[in-house]
């Protein structure tokens, strides 16, 4: 693109340059996503400024963006951030992109956990948007998360110092159980991998070409091996009374519950979305 564009002719051009590809409710969402990360513009202010002239430079980067996105990157990946429970956090292809169900994870353990101090695990922390979100809004407690990936743990570490959270950050294998932990906790969380290879034909380009499969897939034979690690590892590590939180398939809700039973578990709930599927599940420990 040439320059001398002003917020409103980029805008048009936008919607014209990405409307085969997306439709016109997610391309608002890009270009309010788009102009926040540029110019630090809100929604109001792009409407209020534009007739700004935007300078050569900036055009040259929106152009680079729109390039991306039409190929199917998520934004998210593409400007290198995203927004979860009013925080920001770097993202990058080697974690996944935060979704709103997790967001309503967080906001359930929040709003059910009113003590002053809790000692809590995130397992598969990825880029430690669920930890971060809860030392954030619960700030007395101590929060702990571990992870598979390195490249998780080495992002997660740069987005406590993002947000001036201090979270205890190691990596462990749940799947083999590769060191020992000796602590006790009164809340342990997880959104592991769920979903199975069989729904990978049902997903879209973004998620399947760029999203790690490591944090997204499980096998058809064995769908729910991630719950059935974690659920053992939370008997012995969660105190008395202690809870655990899942973000779950909507498909398997009975079967983890059924895990759950069989470990003790009980006054389990599982709570669904905004979009009325069972995405989430909650159980205490006897």
């Amino acid at each position: 693109m040439s320059s001398n564009y002003n917020i409103k002719e980029i805008i048009l051009w936008i919607k014209s340059e990405l409307k085969s590809t997306y439709p016109s409710t997610e391309i608002d969402a890009f270009i309010n996503i788009i102009f926040h990360y540029i110019l630090k513009f809100s929604r109001t202010q792009i409407i209020l400024n534009e007739d700004q002239i935007l300078s050569t430079k900036i055009i040259q980067e929106i152009d680079q963006i729109i390039s991306e996105l039409k190929v199917n990157k998520p934004i998210q990946y593409i400007i290198g951030q995203t927004e979860f429970y009013n925080l920001y956090f770097n993202i990058n292809s080697g974690v996944l992109i935060p979704r709103p169900e997790t967001e309503e994870l967080v906001h359930w353990i929040i709003n059910e956990n009113h003590k002053a101090f809790y000692k809590i695990l995130d397992i598969g922390t990825g880029s430690g948007c669920i930890a971060i979100s809860l030392a954030k809004n619960m700030p007395a407690s101590i929060v702990s998360a571990i992870d598979v990936s390195n490249e998780a743990l080495s992002l997660a570490r740069k987005n406590c110092v993002l947000n001036n959270v201090d979270i205890q950050l190691f990596y462990f294998n749940i799947l083999q159980n590769n060191i020992s932990i000796n602590e006790t906790y009164d809340i342990i969380v997880s959104n592991p991998p769920y979903v199975t290879e069989s729904e990978k034909k049902f997903m879209n380009p973004n998620v399947i070409d760029y999203e790690p499969h490591l944090a997204l897939f499980v096998p058809d034979n064995d769908p729910l091996k991630f719950y059935r690690e974690i659920i053992k590892f939370a008997k012995s590590h969660l105190n008395q009374s202690g809870k655990i939180y899942f973000e779950i398939n909507e498909s398997f809700g009975p079967d983890i519950a059924l895990l759950l039973e069989e470990e003790n578990f009980s006054e389990i709930i599982i709570k669904k979305d905004i979009n009325n599927k069972n995405r989430m599940i909650r159980a205490i420990l006897k």
